[in-house]
């Protein structure tokens, strides 16, 4: 396990993936000035522990690319733990595969995803979904990649 401030990376899958200080980098740029201080664990599992938490959670079968968890303190509480994020590190190498993006790219997708999860976003309703994607895309610019969402919609445009 890494801890370096605010935020701590457990990969207990058992496969590659990004340093430390990148999911860090990454978080720190989804968090923007949004809320800087937040505690965030990050850990990152195996298809089997995806599907497990996956199930209990959310009723769903299968792994899934990133969960996210959020604190459940009361607003009179001051407190900066913000929650948990679950990754999947084969479901996020597989679908960066199969969308044709870069696997670095797609990590940093995932991971400001589900801490925008985190800080209350949700893509439910159509209107919640465009204001996240918009700020996700923003962030992934941001952080130097294409925007994310790019190679979905060429795909679903092709004839």
């Amino acid at each position: 396990m890494h801890d370096n401030g605010n935020i701590t990376v457990d990969n207990a899958s058992g496969e590659e993936a990004p340093e430390p200080p990148s999911i860090r980098h990454w978080i720190y740029s989804a968090l923007g000035n949004i809320k800087p201080e937040a505690e965030i664990s990050v850990r990152i599992v195996n298809t089997t522990e995806s599907a497990e938490l996956n199930l209990r959670y959310r009723g769903k079968e299968g792994a899934t690319n990133v969960l996210s968890f959020p604190a459940d303190i009361p607003d009179f509480v001051e407190s900066a733990l913000l929650g948990d994020i679950v990754i999947c590190a084969a479901i996020v190498r597989r679908e960066a595969t199969e969308q044709h993006k870069a696997l670095e790219a797609h990590w940093a997708h995932m991971l400001v995803h589900g801490t925008l999860h985190l800080l209350g976003y949700d893509h439910i309703e159509e209107s919640e979904a465009e204001a996240m994607e918009a700020l996700e895309t923003a962030t992934i610019i941001t952080l130097g990649f294409p925007p994310p969402y790019l190679s979905i919609v060429e795909e679903t445009e092709s004839p």
